[in-house]
């Protein structure tokens, strides 16, 4: 763990943090772990996971609850680990390795015990997600203006955080490459879903979202949380949206199957396949993923063309809102510690926001791509019924060939998603590599 990328990794979030206490004005930053949060009306609590704040800088302690991070300008970071006494429950272990030498530790036995230890640090930024029992009152909870400019740099990755998603993309291939054999041997969603946690070699609470395992119809749900254990009487598609972890860091992949390769929706996920391979010839620093996600409505149109589903111009689908029935969701988004990872609005590390246009209110990054972003690129095509009920009851519909739809509808929808890192080249596609790494050409 104690490598050299994992030091630099260190001193960035140090330069940085320094950096964001000066604008807001702050003398220290306390980054709280979080605290285990009880079911309602229950003596059981939801699984833990740390802050995403808290494990930016201490990955290995992703599992500890009620414990903090003091970072001072030009010291070494202090940590305040809370290791309680519990014989219902296996505690923590006191930490070891030769990455502990990058901290001071202190370890309590409670969160008011760490507390007492603290003498008055001045103006502290506390990145907590409820007020400590040991709060000062002069200390500021979630500053705006300290909280803006640590999550606009955190778009920009360290070496060693490119290295963990790199290996969470590994780990998520592997569990991909699994669900497709389960597919074609006609799995149920929950046989699926188990299969991929066996071969990631992860359990439910360690994904980094909750797995989307959608046969046939349910792909058209965008976010579908359910796994049914029954097998459907015909497999016409499957839609897999999963991901794996590796030291807090998420992948977050894609994949569409067909049980006819060569019919008509198998056809349709290799043409949306081959506009999104189009579309990353265009990720490169210096692009506005406003600009990408809106080529990314003129390359579907092609698709939608190409295969008879619309008979219409490019330029009229887009101007009658044409492909915005069919893929309703943003290109893509910032990924990292968190799924959906935080800044993707943000225009400077002040703060300001740029929302996406009106007529793309789901899109959830709108900055000008920079080296060292690690993004998604996750286009769809959807057969969604609400949707296209609006699509058949408007000006556009004399444009789609509604007994095409209809044929496909069983299918439910294509989701093709990969992990990109922004290089000053270009970019690196983690996923697609991570496929050839298991012997197979993106899928």
């Amino acid at each position: 763990m104690m490598h050299a990328s994992y030091l630099a990794h260190l001193e960035i979030l140090q330069a940085r943090a320094e950096s964001a206490l000066a604008v807001a004005g702050l003398d220290s930053l306390m980054l709280g772990s979080g605290s285990a949060q009880r079911r309602f009306m229950d003596d059981t609590a939801y699984p833990f996971r740390a802050h995403a704040d808290f494990v930016q800088w201490l990955p290995q302690l992703a599992a500890y609850s009620d414990s903090w991070l003091l970072i001072r300008p030009g010291k070494k970071p202090r940590l305040l680990l809370c290791l309680p006494e519990d014989f219902w429950h296996l505690p923590p272990q006191p930490p070891r390795g030769d990455w502990t030498y990058a901290f001071e530790i202190e370890i309590f036995a409670s969160a008011a015990m760490a507390g007492l230890a603290l003498n008055r640090l001045g103006r502290v930024g506390l990145i907590a997600a409820q007020n400590p029992v040991f709060a000062q009152p002069d200390w500021q909870q979630n500053p705006p203006a300290l909280l803006s400019a640590l999550h606009y740099e955190r778009a920009c990755k360290t070496d060693w955080e490119l290295e963990c998603l790199r290996r969470a993309s590994l780990r998520a291939v592997a569990g991909h490459e699994v669900a497709r054999q389960q597919f074609a041997a006609g799995a149920s969603e929950y046989e699926i879903h188990q299969a991929y946690l066996a071969a990631t070699s992860h359990n439910e609470p360690e994904l980094p979202y909750d797995n989307i395992v959608a046969l046939n119809e349910h792909a058209a749900v965008l976010h579908y949380q359910l796994q049914q254990r029954d097998r459907p009487a015909r497999h016409h598609s499957l839609l897999l949206d999963a991901g794996a972890t590796h030291l807090g860091y998420g992948a977050d992949i894609s994949r569409t199957h067909a049980a006819d390769p060569a019919g008509g929706f198998g056809q349709l996920i290799q043409a949306l396949d081959i506009a999104q391979q189009a579309l990353l010839q265009q990720v490169r620093p210096g692009a506005s993923f406003v600009d990408l996600h809106l080529r990314m409505h003129e390359l579907l149109a092609g698709v939608l063309q190409g295969a008879g589903l619309v008979n219409a111009s490019v330029e009229a689908q887009i101007e009658q809102g044409i492909t915005r029935a069919f893929f309703p969701h943003g290109l893509g988004h910032l990924l990292g510690l968190q799924v959906h990872d935080v800044g993707g609005w943000q225009q400077g590390a002040a703060g300001m926001l740029q929302e996406p246009p009106p007529e793309h209110p789901f899109l959830r990054l709108t900055r000008t791509l920079q080296p060292g972003f690690v993004i998604t690129i996750e286009p769809g095509l959807y057969f969604i019924p609400s949707l296209l009920d609006k699509l058949r009851q408007g000006r556009a519909a004399d444009a789609v060939n509604w007994q095409q739809v209809e044929t496909l509808m069983p299918c439910g929808g294509i989701r093709i998603e990969d992990n990109v890192a922004i290089t000053a080249q270009g970019h690196e596609n983690m996923t697609r590599d991570a496929f050839a790494a298991a012997g197979r050409e993106g899928f």
